[in-house]
Parts: structure tokens; sequence; C-alpha cells
């Protein structure tokens, strides 16, 4: 179990909280310092079962300033998202082979 975590983020705090109280006690991986290649991104896509786009945090002003009025492929957002790791919605809990947002908390539990 593995957990995509940004201390500064409450809702990854959050998250972190919650699974060690239900006595889960993740792997924290630290995504902004520890940043997710292109290729873990498209696992990562893969097992969440969404397209890249709903894995951008697109009210990041960095995310408009880089693709605002651009239709991108989903090969350019990995690159965009491997590039710029603070783009990735976060908290993500990944859990034998399936992985889930945490917006709300109670997506994680889906996979648990």
């Amino acid at each position: 179990m593995q957990l995509l975590h940004n201390p500064r983020c409450s809702k990854s705090r959050e998250a972190l909280s919650e699974l060690n109280a239900l006595g889960h006690s993740p792997e924290v991986r630290l995504y902004l310092e520890n940043a997710l290649s292109a290729d873990e991104i498209t696992a990562l896509l893969a097992m969440l079962d969404i397209a890249a786009l709903d894995l951008v945090r697109q009210k990041e002003p960095l995310w408009a300033e880089l693709c605002q009025g651009r239709v991108l492929s989903a090969a350019e957002i990995i690159e965009h998202l491997a590039a710029h790791p603070q783009l990735i919605e976060r908290p993500v809990l990944i859990h034998q082979g399936k992985a889930a947002i945490g917006r709300p908390f109670a997506r994680l539990l889906t996979i648990l």
C-alpha cells in the first residue's frame, strides 16, 4: 500500500491520518520530492481507470500557464505531470493493483 502524499495538503494529511486510524500504515511517497516518471503515471492512470486529464489539478495556475487554450494528447498531459508533479491530484492511494484519489477520503476505502 502506497500513499502519494503532500504533507502541505490538508486532504492528503487527512487521508494519512484516517488510514492510520483504521490500522493501515501505507508507504508514504512524497511525490513532490520523489516525482513519478511518465511510465509510473501511465501505470497509475490504468489503476485509477481514468483519463490523463482527470489526474490534473486543473485549477492550479501553473496548469493554466502551461496549457490554457491548448488541446493536449494524453501523452502530452502525462509529460506535464511528470515534469510538474504539483499538478497531480492528491492524495492517491495505491493498493493491490488498484488506485483511488482521496477526494473525498471515502473513495480510498473502495480499494481497501
